[in-house]
């Protein structure tokens, strides 16, 4: 059963809304606010089903009139019919939706309703009865088998002996075979082939009191004496005389002829062929109209000019070679399919604009999704949370994750770095209590730190500290001793550093897990490498699946955004910052750019967008 279905206008303006269960008249609209959040806003149309808790959405499209079509339905249950009924309510109420328009114009489907219910009800009828399983057919009997025709002396096979109806239907086989090669040389010769003689009376009753087998090798046996026969005949065909010249004759002109019969060559043989080309067969208005000058320019500007519609089978090259382009540039291959899809939905049964092709219209709209992919849902800005979490007389809380060696401690000195630059206090909490020297590189940070930004700069205030317990302890308490603190010595930021473990351990993630779940940051940051590509959508995905089973929380803490290290060592080959973002809708806050504390910079999405597309 339906939750509900709707049609609504690209704009926002709700044109036509069935509910299906009994609730308040907005039970629906959350569910299509999150689907127009998260994929038509965010350009993530590939697939045409979306889930938000405990219902699942099913979207169409319509590019001609910017409408869109959803239904919602139960996740537990399955129904087959849908995308039929979608299909066909499109089709319905796009024929009347374009009446009502001509009829009343904008301002007359703003203010009147579309009387759709009847006609709604009458396809979901239709669509309920065409998916109706069919009753399953009933068993046959033994007795009405074939094998009980049979007896058991036709069904014991000796050893060694092979059984005489296999053998039997190998012969049969092969003089099938012989027949079909029979038949087509009679298909190739019908002229040689001479008429069938009807055969007595007689014969037939003889005929009637054989077997049928005895019938079928008697016929075989009178075709191919009569096809012998006729082979015999063909092949006693008379030579020719002569052969035929082949080639082309050279053509002599005789000098100061004046004679136009001798020089017309319209109704002769042309390049040696013997098929004429009469001039009464071409179209003398078609050949005018060609040669016109002015059809001509205006047959030229009514291909350029916006009247087409693009059908799917027109992108299908284009988005192959954009595919390809993108995988090249390191984005994953599912991703890169995803995209091409997404666009193709965005732009099928949409009118070209003037002077465009078909290339050129592909590549603007994949710029255009690309960009609002990388812009982030939800706008994460440090400086404004930690200033809001001054007001609260609170540390704000940075906690860091990743796998071994992408760069988490290092561009957490960078984030130091800066947030010193802005004046904000910070505590290192090191928390990475396996790894050998974790914590003698964050000492040798915070001591280079304190040299950039010493306390006599700061009105006597140390701006930068390390919280350190040594090795081998829990990471989840010192983060908890850590916050607590920086809460009583007043500092503003708390970067707490962990260890660095691979997606597929699960202690170390149970262990992660534990400490977000306990400490609660503000923010958790997921530390990948650009030059990784594929790999780190495996590494975020299953980050963030680790965090949701084992958080003890009802509502688990996922990773909500991304630093993207060494993103200076690839070129143009910026793949895996579409990747992420795509994959997980989570921003890239940071992006780590060279070896120096200033080397930290916000993601740029039209540059980075310009280096993917170029050739």
């Amino acid at each position: 059963m339906l939750d509900f279905f709707t049609i609504f206008s690209k704009g926002g303006l709700v044109l036509w809304c069935f509910q299906g269960v009994r609730g308040p008249a907005a039970a629906c609209t959350a569910p299509v606010n999150a689907l127009i959040r998260s994929v038509l806003l965010q350009e993530r149309g590939g697939n045409n089903s979306f889930t938000h808790e405990a219902l699942t959405l099913k979207y169409k499209l319509d590019n001609q009139f910017e409408l869109v079509f959803v239904v919602g339905f139960q996740k537990i249950l399955t129904l087959t019919y849908v995308d039929k009924l979608i299909d066909d309510v499109h089709k319905e109420f796009r024929d009347k939706y374009r009446n009502e328009f001509q009829q009343k114009g904008t301002l007359g489907i703003l203010n009147g309703t579309f009387d759709f219910k009847e006609d709604f009800l009458h396809l979901l009828r239709d669509a309920e009865e065409s998916s109706k399983v069919r009753a399953p057919t009933a068993m046959k009997t033994f007795e009405q088998s074939a094998k009980s025709q049979k007896t058991v002396k036709s069904m014991i096979e000796n050893r060694g002996e092979k059984p005489k109806e296999k053998t039997k239907n190998k012969k049969n086989k092969g003089s099938k075979k012989e027949g079909e090669s029979m038949l087509q040389l009679i298909v190739a010769t019908p002229k040689t082939v001479p008429s069938v003689k009807q055969e007595p009376a007689a014969a037939a009753g003889d005929r009637e009191e054989l077997t049928k087998d005895e019938i079928l090798q008697r016929n075989r046996e009178e075709f191919f004496r009569k096809r012998m026969k006729v082979g015999e005949k063909s092949n006693k065909s008379p030579k020719p005389d002569a052969q035929k010249d082949k080639g082309k004759k050279p053509r002599v002109w005789d000098l100061g002829n004046s004679n136009a019969k001798v020089l017309d060559y319209s109704n002769s043989t042309s390049n040696g062929n013997a098929d004429t080309c009469p001039m009464e067969d071409f179209d003398a208005e078609m050949v005018n109209a060609k040669k016109g000058g002015l059809g001509g320019m205006f047959g030229m500007l009514k291909g350029l000019v916006g009247s087409k519609s693009l059908a799917k089978e027109d992108m299908d090259p284009v988005l192959e070679k954009m595919k390809d382009h993108l995988i090249a540039k390191n984005v994953a291959a599912e991703i890169a399919v995803q995209l091409c899809e997404s666009v193709a939905k965005k732009l099928e049964g949409k009118v070209m604009g003037t002077f465009t092709t078909v290339t050129s219209t592909v590549k603007q709209a994949l710029q255009e999704s690309l960009v609002q992919i990388l812009q982030p849902q939800r706008r994460v800005d440090v400086l404004r949370d930690v200033m809001d979490a001054q007001r609260h007389r609170r540390p704000y809380v940075i906690t860091f994750c990743g796998v071994n060696g992408v760069g988490k401690s290092t561009n957490l000195a960078k984030i130091s770095f800066w947030l010193i630059e802005n004046g904000f206090s910070v505590l290192i909490a090191a928390c990475d209590t396996f790894r050998a020297g974790a914590v003698e590189q964050l000492r040798t940070h915070t001591r280079r730190l304190n040299a950039l930004h010493p306390p006599e700069n700061h009105s006597g205030r140390v701006m930068v500290q390390l919280y350190e317990k040594g090795y081998g302890k829990d990471a989840a308490g010192i983060a908890m001793e850590a916050i607590l603190y920086a809460r009583n010595q007043g500092f503003d930021v708390v970067l707490v550093d962990t260890a660095g473990r691979m997606q597929d351990n699960a202690p170390l993630m149970t262990a992660l897990a534990k400490l977000i779940a306990v400490n609660t940051p503000d923010l958790v940051l997921f530390v990948g490498e650009a030059l990784v590509g594929n790999e780190a959508v495996d590494q975020l995905v299953k980050f963030n699946k680790a965090l949701a089973d084992h958080s003890m929380a009802q509502t688990p803490r996922l990773i909500d955004g991304i630093v993207l290290t060494k993103f200076d060592t690839i070129d143009d080959k910026v793949g895996a910052a579409i990747s992420m973002t795509y994959i997980t809708s989570k921003p890239i806050v940071f992006v780590g750019t060279g070896q120096t504390y200033c080397d930290l910079r916000s993601l740029n999405a039209k540059a980075v967008v310009a280096a993917l597309m170029k050739a």
